[in-house]
C-alpha cells in the first residue's frame, strides 16, 4: 500500500482545518510505514495517536461549526460519532490481538477522503464567510484557546 499524498484537492480553504487533516495524513502515512512491522507496540502507538488526534480534530471542528451556526451541525456529529465509534472499535480489536493495520489504514484514508471532499466542503463556504472575515486577531483568539481546549 502506497503512502497518501497530500493535494491541493483535499483543501477546503480553512488553513486551520486543512492543517489537522493534513496532520491526519502524515499519521495515515505513519500507519502504511508500519505495514508488515514485527514490532506491535510501534503499531500500537501510531493507532493511538491517530485516533487520539482524529476525536480531538473532530471535537475542534465542530466548535468551530458551532461557532458560525452551521445548519447541519448535528448531521455532522453523527457522522463524527459513528466514525470515532467504529475506530475505536478497530484500536480495542487491535490492543486484543488481531492484525488489522492494513484495514484501518485503508478504512482511514477512504473515509477521510471522502469526508473532506464531501461533508467538510459542505462548511466551507460559511466559515469562510463568518469566521475568515473576523479580524485576525480575533481569529487566532479563538483559534488558540479552542486548540487548547481540545489537544493534549
Amino acid at each position: 500500500m502506497q503512502s497518501l499524498e497530500w493535494s491541493a484537492e483535499f483543501e477546503i480553504g480553512i488553513p486551520v482545518i486543512d492543517g489537522q487533516h493534513k496532520r491526519i495524513v502524515d499519521y495515515i502515512n505513519q500507519l502504511v510505514d508500519c505495514l508488515g512491522a514485527p514490532n506491535r507496540e510501534v503499531v500500537s502507538q501510531v493507532i493511538h495517536d491517530l485516533v487520539d488526534y482524529t476525536c480531538s480534530h473532530f471535537a475542534f471542528e465542530e466548535a468551530l461549526l458551532e461557532e458560525v451556526s452551521y445548519g447541519h451541525l448535528v448531521p455532522h456529529q453523527k457522522t463524527h460519532a459513528a466514525f470515532t465509534e467504529r475506530i475505536h472499535s478497530m484500536k480495542e480489536r487491535f490492543d486484543a490481538g488481531e492484525e488489522l493495520t492494513e484495514e484501518l489504514a485503508i478504512l482511514l484514508r477512504s473515509w477521510l477522503i471522502d469526508h473532506i471532499k464531501c461533508d467538510d466542503a459542505s462548511y466551507a463556504d460559511l466559515v469562510k464567510q463568518q469566521f475568515l472575515t473576523q479580524k485576525e486577531d480575533r481569529q487566532k483568539a479563538w483559534i488558540q484557546r479552542t486548540f487548547q481546549r481540545f489537544f493534549s
